[in-house]
């Protein structure tokens, strides 16, 4: 499996990005999708998911409201929608993959076997 992530860049406070995620390789549509990011001299924190299938969607509490997970398996790509960024939003957003996680680890990076490459998401106050 392989992840390619995009739509990162330069956005003001307020302002909004979408983020895209590309899987190839893939074996099955049965996988649990995730974003995660992680900020300079910070630890990789959980943004969002999908669990396997799809069946449902999960948020980080600080993201809430503000961001949509989204998917087109037609296109095998994930989308994040990131709306009224802030500046402690910016960081550099990774997606992961995972075929047999189970939704108690969905938020645990750990958890996850494939990873894209990163994409930075710079926000300006």
């Amino acid at each position: 499996v392989q992840l390619q992530a995009s739509g990162g860049g330069l956005v003001q406070a307020g302002g909004s990005l979408r983020l895209s995620c590309a899987a190839s390789g893939l074996t099955s549509r049965n996988y649990a999708v995730a974003w995660f990011r992680q900020a300079p001299k910070k630890s990789r924190e959980f943004v969002a998911a999908f669990s396997r299938g799809g069946g449902s969607t999960h948020y980080a509490d600080s993201v809430k409201g503000r961001f949509t997970i989204s998917r087109d398996n037609s296109k095998n790509t994930v989308y994040l929608q990131m709306n009224s960024l802030k500046p402690e939003d910016a960081a550099v957003y990774y997606c992961a993959l995972d075929y047999r996680i189970i939704l108690s680890s969905l938020r645990v990076s750990e958890a996850y076997d494939y990873w894209g490459q990163g994409t930075q998401v710079t926000v300006s106050s």
